[in-house]
C-alpha cells in the first residue's frame, strides 16, 4: 500500500509564512494562523511543503487504505487560500450547516474538501471563523481522541 505523500514536519511555520508570496498572502496566513489556532487550540504544525495543520486524525477506509492527517488547516497559496475544512463532510447536518454559513460567509469556491479565497478581505472573517468551529466540533466528534 501506497505510503501517504502528506506528512508532519519539521518546518517551523513561521519560517514557512515568512516566505510566502506576495506579502499581503503572508499578512492573511498570519491572520488565520491566529483564528485556527484560536478556534481549535491546537498548535500549528506544517503537513508537507505547504500546508498548515491543526490537530490530527486517524482515518481506515473500507478498502483498508489507513493513514492520518490534520483535522483542519490552510495552505496561503500565491493565487487563493485553500482552507481545509474536512468537517464538511461529516455527517449531513454538518454539510448543511456549514454550506448555509458558506453562502453568508462571501466570494469563495469550494473543492473536494476545501474552500478556496482570494484574499481575506474578501470574505466575513467571523463567519469564516463560525465555520472552522462548526467543522472542528464535526471531526471531534468523528473522530475523537
Amino acid at each position: 500500500m501506497a505510503e501517504a505523500k502528506t506528512k508532519p514536519t519539521d518546518v517551523a511555520v513561521e519560517e514557512f509564512i515568512a516566505g510566502v508570496e506576495p506579502a499581503a498572502k503572508q499578512d492573511d496566513a498570519r491572520v488565520l494562523l491566529e483564528m485556527f489556532g484560536r478556534v481549535t487550540d491546537e498548535p500549528p504544525v506544517m503537513w508537507g511543503p505547504s500546508m498548515i495543520g491543526f490537530g490530527q486524525y486517524h482515518y481506515k477506509y473500507d478498502s483498508g487504505r489507513e493513514g492520518d492527517h490534520m483535522r483542519t488547516g490552510f495552505s496561503p497559496r500565491k493565487a487563493k487560500h485553500s482552507l481545509y475544512l474536512m468537517g464538511r463532510y461529516c455527517d449531513e447536518v454538518t454539510g448543511k450547516k456549514t454550506d448555509a454559513l458558506l453562502e453568508k460567509m462571501g466570494k469563495h469556491t469550494t473543492g473536494a474538501s476545501c474552500v478556496y479565497v482570494n484574499k481575506l478581505a474578501d470574505i466575513d472573517l467571523e463567519v469564516l471563523e463560525e465555520i472552522i468551529a462548526v467543522c472542528w466540533d464535526a471531526m471531534n466528534r468523528k473522530y475523537p481522541t
